[in-house]
């Protein structure tokens, strides 16, 4: 690291990256484009996909090379682009970004410190770290540009409207974005630096007035507390994932749980139709959907007939097959390019996301100008083991169980349940670091499942193992 890079680090702000003009600006073109018709969202697109293309090729090396020495051409052919992978772009990390000051390795510091969630690198910009359910974790970096318009959708689009929505500046003011009269639970893996919960932690930065109207609620607490600790908030916003939703409900039906939101929320992984109906019994409140990643964090949101639909605005995304050509509506993709029209500072273009998707033909009954989307998202299953009161299980939850592998340094690894009480972590490590590898998994698993309230489990090892990864390129980590 240069003096004047190791000097800016030093300087590291905990101020939120927020302009209240940007913010302003962004929401009166999301509004537009939202009433608007296909063809101008398209024609959005277009000219946002130019400058884009205009600003790496101009400022990023990698993508540079990308593009070719030929000049560029209106309207540019994406095709002709090569796609890019996480694996490459963390690998070439100073050759993607624009700017100097974004240091892989200050980066991953500053993730490594859970106490700078929601606080901005060098005052300027926000640090997401994804999972490593590709086999690898990235690192993504967010300007005041970016943050305004992922604010912006998420106001205008994504959240549940207000009780009484008296005029259409109350229903997309600022107060709505960050939930004033709501009282928001999220429930999530805490402790790292992830999409949601630094997000999260930067709204209640922002408007500290809101902190007692929302608390983030960590999925590794013992089920008992949480419950408690959710009855005691009593949220009226519920964001989760969809298994911890159904957790939830289980709690719910049980009389544990005694909470009535009015909307619940959900993300990170597939929502069932079964899943769905089983939470909006049990807590008596609506359920929506989202589609999200650390790479573009409000991809697509569910409107009121339970379609997603893409923000394709800000977000081009590209089924294709093996070979990365174009899939046509109706027919399920091989994988997923994501190209991110919001940020200007770490360029993704043609981002081979892993997911697979489908594009429905036609347009939603809803009357929106987005496109409809069908997603094939995570679908790790919940673990049921042995409770300690006999003839009880306890639910290990998926997200919870890979956190806790992740932060013992492992991201590439498969969880198998072959018997109630056994858990087989498959990893492709050999010798003495898959040995010691797996003791500090297995001390991590099995301390979380009892203070779950399980019996003790057993957790084996085997090293050496291809981790089973499907079509889309990512493993199904817990099974």
């Amino acid at each position: 690291m240069s003096a004047a890079q190791t000097a800016a680090a030093k300087s590291i702000s905990a101020s939120a990256v927020f302009s209240p003009l940007l913010l302003h600006t962004a929401m009166l073109d999301v509004m537009a484009a939202s009433v608007s018709t296909p063809a101008f969202v398209a024609q959005r697109q277009q000219q946002r996909l130019e400058r884009l293309l205009e600003a790496a090729y101009e400022s990023s090396l990698l993508y540079r090379e990308r593009l070719g020495p030929a000049p560029l051409r209106w309207p540019p052919d994406l095709t002709r682009i090569e796609p890019v992978s996480r694996a490459e772009l963390m690998d070439r990390f100073d050759d993607w970004v624009i700017d100097p000051v974004l240091d892989l390795d200050g980066l991953r510091a500053f993730a490594a410190d859970p106490s700078r969630i929601g606080q901005a690198w060098c005052g300027r910009y926000m640090v997401w770290e994804s999972s490593g359910a590709s086999g690898l974790p990235g690192l993504f970096v967010q300007d005041a540009r970016a943050m305004a318009v992922y604010d912006a959708l998420e106001a205008v689009r994504h959240r549940p409207p207000p009780r009484e929505p008296a005029s259409l500046l109350g229903m997309f003011s600022l107060l709505d974005v960050l939930g004033l009269g709501d009282r928001t639970a999220l429930v999530t893996a805490t402790g790292g630096h992830f999409a949601s919960a630094v997000e999260f932690e930067r709204l209640r930065r922002i408007n500290p007035w809101l902190a007692p109207l929302s608390r983030n609620f960590s999925l590794l607490s013992p089920i008992h507390e949480l419950v408690a600790q959710l009855n005691d908030f009593q949220p009226t916003l519920v964001a989760t994932y969809p298994t911890a939703a159904a957790l939830l409900a289980d709690e719910a039906e049980a009389g544990r749980l005694r909470i009535t939101p009015r909307y619940v929320l959900t993300g990170g992984e597939h929502l069932s139709a079964a899943v769905r109906a089983r939470v909006r019994a049990a807590l008596g409140a609506p359920v929506r959907g989202s589609y999200g990643a650390s790479e573009f964090l409000p991809i697509a949101w569910e409107c009121s007939h339970g379609y997603l639909h893409v923000n394709a605005d800000w977000a081009l995304l590209e089924p294709v097959d093996s070979s990365y050509r174009p899939v046509p509506p109706g027919h399920a993709s091989h994988t997923v390019l994501l190209t991110n029209l919001a940020n200007f500072v770490q360029p993704l273009i043609r981002y081979d996301l892993g997911d697979k998707v489908t594009l429905p033909p036609g347009q939603c009954r809803c009357g929106s100008p987005m496109p409809r989307i069908d997603v094939q998202g995570r679908r790790d299953d919940v673990l049921r083991v042995p409770a300690r009161k006999s003839g009880e299980t306890v639910s290990l939850l998926p997200l919870a169980l890979s956190t806790l592998v992740e932060a013992e340094g492992v991201f590439d690894f498969q969880l198998q349940q072959r018997e109630p009480g056994t858990l087989v972590l498959r990893l492709p490590l050999q010798g003495e670091d898959a040995r010691q590898a797996i003791e500090r998994c297995r001390q991590a698993l099995q301390q979380f499942a009892l203070t779950q309230g399980a019996q003790p489990i057993r957790v084996l090892g085997e090293a050496g193992c291809a981790v089973p990864r499907g079509r889309s390129g990512k493993a199904c980590r817990v099974v």
